[in-house]
């Protein structure tokens, strides 16, 4: 298991109640690392946070982890089947901002 891989289910796994259901697939391809996060319905408000600040905060330290390793990553935070998709703050909508914009938002 690679490096972020397992940083991403250390954390994940410390926020959750079903540590168990966390699972964490890794494809890298020419755009760079991408991973795809799958949890208990019942733990999404927990790793998305309030206004998905939480989330935001864990893409941003995988980031970290990539630049140090020279790779570009990337989490997808998979709706559990079963998820109501109406949680606050959440839509089915499109994003508005690309992943750049949203990165000089932080001001990194």
């Amino acid at each position: 298991m690679e490096k972020d891989q397992e940083f991403l289910e250390y954390v994940i796994k410390s926020l959750v109640d079903n540590p168990d259901k966390v699972k964490v697939d890794r494809k890298v391809d020419e755009m760079g690392v991408l991973m795809t996060l799958d949890i208990d319905p019942a733990d999404m408000g927990k790793v998305i946070g309030r206004s998905g600040n939480t989330a935001k905060a864990i893409r941003t330290l995988l980031r970290v982890v990539g630049m140090k390793n020279n790779a570009r990553v990337n989490l997808k935070i998979n709706e559990p089947k079963g998820g109501s998709g109406g949680h606050k703050g959440y839509s089915d909508e499109p994003a508005k901002k690309d992943v750049d914009e949203a990165m000089s938002d932080l001001k990194l």
